[in-house]
């Protein structure tokens, strides 16, 4: 096999063109995580439990049966949804990433070099690759463009291939996909006739433009382009769902608002920020703002989850965002983040940082158990007691697997990949978006971090080597900041961009950022109806829920109120949980017991005189939200009701 020169960015998404020269992505390699911190901790958990059980659940559930079966090395019947081949492709992705981040240590090569050599086979003369297609005589190719998911299984097949090249230097996995990729521009590029020439599931289009990134090949960029202007013909068909769940009922640079299936939506948005960012389409960086402040500003949850509906998994109208039937796909969390990160490096906004951060450690973190074992598929906010949950869609406790797996090899390539997230810039001047105990190397210049990040928000940066200055995010939620150079106090105010900046002469330097971290109480948007009269609690980026297992024997957690006359405080934290820190309030047990579902309300000058209840009061330990369903099952909630004074029943 012919070894290839490496990528000189070994990243999952390198821009050639981006909005600052700090604003310059780094390798995967570049950032090494402390194993025994959050982010670092959660990347081990990864490698050493995650993603063998990825591997072991990919040959399991009949994903690579479904390809030997084209090669005759295999006579089961094709298993698992019509896409099911990408999960294989975002575990390859995740393999790639371990082999950059530890290049000397790579146990699953023999496992990729056989999928690659199994995929090469099973890959049609022409290079159509899709075995759900291929093993059914009754199809075509390309005949089901809105729900067929071919281009979007090509798409995870494509950034598979450029972070293998990008990480091993090894083309085996490239050629397979450069193959279906080229077949893919011949069939839908911008000389195509197709008016159906885009896919139903987005993906395709952030893929392409990597791969044009990668290769240095315009047309992978062109079809990119061609199949966001084609979108919003409605040229793929009709039904079930309406146009607006495949983000068809409008072209792209006229939507008004984020809509439809969250992951399709979401993907969309990192498509047509790549292309933006490439092409300088002025068009798309508008529309991207707009879609960013209708996702982030009307259809967000407070833990960064989106998609509000169970029916279709889409957003909903702005504000319907109710915590019990949240949908948060655990995929569209990831899809956020991807976006935010493509918007963070054409704009160098600290708001995508934040975003950015908000979601990892909560909408995406809760996605997976602290054993990195378990799964949820979606993320609900609020769980109540006796919820049947058995099925897949709503579980009340994480499972190993599901019948649509996308949700833990997304996460297995994230997490693998995180340390490309976590600055940028060169060896002069740098950035730090997310902060995390570890190792930050650019070239001649090393940033050494140490910090109990997010449980504690003093952040201590050595920096070595010729660094003329160190941009640090100033997070949205911190007030009151506090900056040190070289035992000094510095200019603690951000810039307009949100970052905080000092000025390096030559020389070693020693930074000290203190980010004061009070627990904050949250009051929801007055336009969120499912959550009137109650609240939230955060410490820095965490958000925090209560959950049953906290509670005395026989209390239900849905007569818990909170008492806000004793200000929540910052509790120890719970290793079997690896939480940081706790949140302790005072609450209230207010009996439901009994009343019928609709009571008047009077005022009273003693709670609870009408029904001769007293309320008892109680010890609240509220849990990071991300590490719930980690012990005994049971009801959890992160919107808190408050305790009253002087009504009763």
């Amino acid at each position: 096999m012919r070894m290839v020169r490496t990528h000189d960015v070994c990243a999952p998404a390198t821009p050639s063109a981006v909005a600052a020269h700090d604003l310059t992505p780094l390798p995967v390699a570049a950032v090494e995580l402390d194993p025994a911190r959050e982010l670092g901790a959660w990347q081990r958990v990864n490698r050493e439990r995650t993603l063998p059980h990825v591997i072991a659940r990919i040959e399991s559930t009949g994903v690579l049966d479904n390809l030997r079966r084209l090669v005759g090395d295999s006579d089961a019947p094709f298993r698992g949804p019509l896409f099911a081949d990408s999960d294989l492709h975002k575990t390859l992705e995740a393999i790639a990433w371990e082999a950059a981040r530890v290049p000397g240590d790579q146990p699953w090569e023999d496992f990729a070099r056989a999928a690659a050599d199994l995929l090469a086979r099973a890959q049609r003369e022409d290079g159509y690759l899709d075995s759900h297609v291929q093993g059914d005589e009754t199809r075509e190719p390309w005949t089901d463009m809105r729900w067929g998911h071919e281009l979007y299984v090509l798409g995870h097949l494509v950034q598979a291939a450029v972070a293998r090249e990008r990480a091993t230097g090894r083309d085996d996995l490239m050629a397979v996909a450069r193959r279906f990729a080229d077949l893919a521009v011949a069939e839908f590029g911008p000389g195509s006739s197709r008016a159906d020439g885009y896919c139903g599931h987005p993906e395709i289009e952030t893929a392409l433009v990597e791969l044009f990134r990668h290769t240095g090949e315009r047309s992978y960029l062109d079809t990119a382009a061609a199949m966001l202007d084609r979108r919003g013909s409605g040229a793929i068909g009709a039904g079930p769902f309406e146009p607006s769940y495949f983000q068809d009922h409008l072209p792209v640079r006229e939507a008004p608002e984020a809509t439809g299936h969250a992951v399709r939506q979401l993907y969309l948005a990192a498509g047509m920020a790549d292309v933006a960012a490439e092409t300088g389409d002025g068009g798309l960086a508008v529309a991207l703002e707009r879609l960013w402040g209708s996702a982030h500003g009307t259809k967000e949850y407070v833990t960064g989850g989106m998609g509000s509906r169970h029916r279709d998994e889409s957003f909903g109208d702005p504000y319907e965002l109710p915590p019990d039937r949240a949908y948060a796909e655990t995929c569209a969390a990831i899809a956020a983040f991807q976006w935010d990160w493509r918007m963070l490096l054409a704009t160098g906004d600290a708001r995508h940082a934040d975003a950015m951060e908000r979601t990892l450690l909560n909408g995406i973190a809760a996605g997976v158990s602290t054993d990195g074992l378990r799964f949820f598929y979606s993320n609900p906010l609020q769980l109540r007691t006796g919820h049947d949950g058995t099925s897949e869609d709503s579980p009340s406790e994480r499972l190993d697997w599901y019948g649509c797996a996308c949700c833990p090899p997304n996460l297995a390539r994230l997490v693998s990949s995180l340390g490309a997230y976590v600055a940028t810039g060169t060896e002069s001047r740098a950035r730090l978006h997310l902060y995390a105990a570890g190792t930050v190397r650019l070239g001649a210049t090393t940033l050494r971090v140490r910090t109990d990040y997010p449980w504690d928000g003093r952040v201590e940066i050595d920096v070595a080597g010729p660094l003329e200055e160190l941009a640090l995010r100033l997070p949205g939620w911190c007030e009151g900041p506090a900056l040190e150079v070289d035992g000094a106090p510095a200019d603690a105010a951000p810039g307009p961009d949100g970052y905080l900046r000092a000025a390096l002469a030559p020389g070693d330097h020693r930074i000290v950022l203190t980010l004061p971290m009070p627990v904050d109480v949250l009051a929801p948007h007055p336009r969120v109806d499912a959550v009137r009269g109650t609240v939230a609690l955060r410490r820095g980026p965490v958000v925090f829920c209560l959950e049953q297992p906290d509670l005395p024997a026989g209390v239900p957690l849905e007569d818990i109120r909170i008492d806000l006359s004793v200000p929540p405080r910052v509790g120890p934290g719970v290793r079997s949980l690896r939480a940081g820190a706790t949140v302790l309030a005072e609450g209230v047990v207010r009996s439901s017991e009994g009343l019928p579902r609709a009571t008047a309300l009077r005022r009273s000058s003693r709670r609870g005189a009408a029904s001769g209840m007293l309320p008892g009061r109680i010890a609240l330990r509220a849990i990071p939200y991300a590490r719930w369903a980690n012990r005994a099952g049971g009801a959890m909630r992160v919107w808190i009701p408050v305790d009253e004074e002087g009504w009763t029943t």
